[in-house]
């Protein structure tokens, strides 16, 4: 399975993904999810892929194939004047790719599913974030919506929620995108390591860093560590529930055997009937 994290912020954009790939409980491998496609003072954009394996690498694989082509008009990342005609690229090497595979996945267990999170500034245009889907279409990330997932977000969703927002600092995300990844490997033993963490600055059309936290890392492994003692620390801080105090604000409990005593009771209290003479 996947797990990919893309945050828009006002100084940048952090994205990250693990790369762990399954087809069953004993064929797991290790594939790097990130793709990134960057000429320094012009463009940096970088990709995250999830979905069926054969189906995102054709997509990587078509769009730097037309990257190399000068005659590729309107089909090349490095053509592209904005980051939406970036993902409108994207977009159409989904399609052209889906039009070549589908009907044959269709008759299979594994259909054909690709989609991607790309994040980037091309030059004379503001830090943008999008999320394709399968079918092609894609959506842009905002000041509401400061982030996207893909794969097995539930997990790491909660943390996300609680801190990320327009206004969050680099340094903030990048903790905040750790910690998500942490909580949804605790949760979840098909998204693993290594991590591969990506950050761009604002205006700076090259990428700042790019990293990969491989098992044992000692910065995630203390970050994780702290984060587990942490919460459990606040958790004992919780003021504990008085039980007493509410139950003598609710109405008694009623039970069953209560409602059948007071039908018997009311039976017996009734004056017999007695049946008319025939």
């Amino acid at each position: 399975m996947t797990y990919c994290v893309g945050v828009l912020l006002n100084d940048g954009v952090v994205l990250a993904s693990d790369s762990r790939t399954n087809a069953g409980i004993d064929n797991i491998a290790t594939f790097c999810k990130m793709t990134v496609f960057e000429r320094e003072g012009e463009r940096s954009i970088v990709m995250l892929s999830s979905g069926n394996l054969a189906g995102t690498q054709a997509v990587i694989s078509l769009l730097k194939q037309r990257g190399e082509d000068p005659n590729a008009a309107g089909k090349s990342i490095w053509q592209a004047r904005t980051m939406f005609d970036v993902a409108s690229v994207v977009a159409d090497a989904i399609r052209d790719m889906e039009r070549r595979d589908g009907e044959h996945l269709s008759r299979t267990a594994t259909p054909f599913n690709a989609s991607f999170i790309i994040g980037g500034q091309v030059q004379g245009e503001p830090v943008r974030l999008f999320r394709t889907f399968a079918e092609g279409n894609f959506i842009e990330a905002g000041p509401e919506t400061p982030f996207f997932q893909t794969g097995e977000a539930k997990y790491g969703k909660p943390i996300l929620d609680r801190v990320i927002t327009p206004s969050t600092t680099l340094s903030d995300a990048i903790k905040c995108v750790l910690v998500s990844f942490d909580s949804t490997m605790r949760s979840n033993l098909s998204v693993g390591m290594p991590i591969d963490l990506a950050y761009y600055e604002r205006d700076r059309l090259k990428l700042a860093a790019r990293y990969r936290f491989a098992p044992g890392d000692p910065y995630f492994t203390d970050l994780s560590k702290q984060w587990s003692e942490g919460v459990r620390g606040v958790f004992r801080q919780l003021p504990d529930i008085v039980m007493e105090a509410r139950e003598a604000k609710l109405r008694p409990a009623v039970t069953c055997g209560d409602i059948a005593d007071r039908h018997l009771s009311e039976a017996e209290a009734a004056p017999a009937r007695v049946a008319p003479e025939t």
